[in-house]
């Protein structure tokens, strides 16, 4: 196995978050509903398929902006789906920065260890940010990118 690392993100990536949106778009927004959800997730192939690929060949991260008190939910989902759970960095509490400032600062701490293979999220603005950066970037496109996601992670820093 090379010591190059992918970094994957998690929602909309390996799991589809539609079925519980709906929490985001009420007003006041259901956050807890919304996390509380989560482990229902169903899988997407085309996301678990690659980061089992890229898994095969480097050291698989997960980088994610669910929040911290996610992480036995988050970490029975990756096993449930036969995906490795061992590397897992999530959004610390109270931490409201969008996501492209969370992960990129997160991106920068991880290639000071190893060097990054590939960065593959789902949010454009992640995407373009680390870009810009100079790092390797997939937009994982397998699912339309919702503008109540969009507000979720870039405006409200919360997942």
């Amino acid at each position: 196995m090379d010591s190059s690392i992918a970094v994957f993100d998690v929602d909309g990536v390996v799991a589809d978050v539609r079925h519980r949106l709906h929490h985001l778009d009420r007003r006041p927004k259901q956050w807890s509903r919304f996390f509380a959800a989560a482990g229902r997730d169903p899988a997407l192939a085309v996301g678990v398929a690659l980061a089992r690929e890229y898994a095969a060949a480097h050291v698989l991260v997960w980088l994610t902006g669910r929040p911290e008190h996610l992480r036995t939910v988050t970490t029975d989902w990756l096993r449930r789906h036969d995906l490795p759970a061992e590397l897992l960095f999530m959004r610390p509490a109270n931490d409201r920065r969008p996501s492209r400032d969370f992960k990129a600062g997160q991106v920068a701490r991880l290639a000071r260890e190893s060097p990054i293979e590939i960065v593959v999220d789902d949010d454009p603005e992640v995407i373009e940010k680390l870009r810009g950066l100079g790092y390797p970037v997939r937009l994982a496109d397998w699912v339309p990118h919702s503008s109540t996601l969009e507000v979720a992670q870039e405006r409200e820093g919360r997942t």
